[in-house]
């Protein structure tokens, strides 16, 4: 059972950055890409990331070092997404 979200715990965008080792300029492109979406912002304006936005850029990740370019990557998402939002 997941935690209601306000109790959830966040992470800020440099937290998320330190996980994998990027910058969060990276993250950030990501989220421009359309790759990831920052579940909310803090109060300062920082972009908020949930366990679901980690897993999401650990995929990402995953498949990039494998050889997928971001394009590819995203063009998997978003038939996912149909698929899902179709059935």
């Amino acid at each position: 059972m997941s935690a209601p979200p306000s109790r959830r715990r966040l992470l800020r965008i440099g937290e998320v950055a330190r996980r994998f080792r990027v910058t969060p300029q990276l993250v950030r492109h990501y989220c421009i890409l359309g790759l990831v979406r920052e579940t909310s912002r803090s109060p300062a304006g920082y972009r908020l990331f949930d366990d679901r936005a980690v897993e999401c850029i650990d995929l990402i990740r995953r498949l990039n070092r494998s050889g997928y370019s971001l394009g590819a990557i995203k063009e998997t998402f978003l038939r996912g997404r149909t698929a899902n939002a179709g059935g």
